[in-house]
């Protein structure tokens, strides 16, 4: 299987931009650096980011912490233009949907994870921690397959 050409610019998107998106965008940035634009957004911005995932991303080195929330909408407001980004990973069937329709005029690549939704899930904290622990194992999977190995 041959890597598909690094891409320049990275957008990941999800739901709510509090669990898996700014996961992926932490580490995107962990493992590869300065060598894509890296930014993730949801299709609503109404949660702020989520404890569980903060915490599964410092297991491994990430810092997502002072990640803020936004909203395709915000993004735009704020100069994002989505036909910046090369490639868009969508996380949730719902941002795979909106990414397609924001994007049916651009020229640009739209691929879709599909990545557990760790909300919810497990009744102790050990087990929600371990659910997130799989929605970003799964996430760092996908993203080695996708961009092969990481930045020396």
């Amino acid at each position: 299987m041959t890597l598909a050409a690094f891409p320049q610019s990275v957008l990941f998107c999800c739901d709510h931009n509090a669990v898996r998106s700014p996961m992926a965008e932490g580490l995107m940035k962990k493992l590869y650096g300065q060598k894509a634009y890296v930014q993730s957004a949801g299709v609503r911005n109404d949660m702020e980011i989520d404890g569980f995932s903060i915490a599964v991303c410092q297991e491994i080195g990430v810092e997502i912490e002072r990640h803020r929330s936004r909203s395709f909408e915000e993004m735009q407001e704020w100069g994002d233009d989505l036909g910046q980004f090369d490639l868009i990973v969508a996380l949730s069937p719902a941002s795979q949907r909106q990414a397609l329709e924001l994007t049916r005029w651009h020229h640009l690549e739209v691929e879709y994870w599909p990545i557990l939704d760790p909300t919810g899930l497990g009744e102790s904290r050990e087990a929600r921690l371990a659910a997130y622990r799989q929605a970003r194992d799964q996430i760092r999977d996908r993203m080695l397959a996708r961009f092969g190995p990481p930045e020396a």
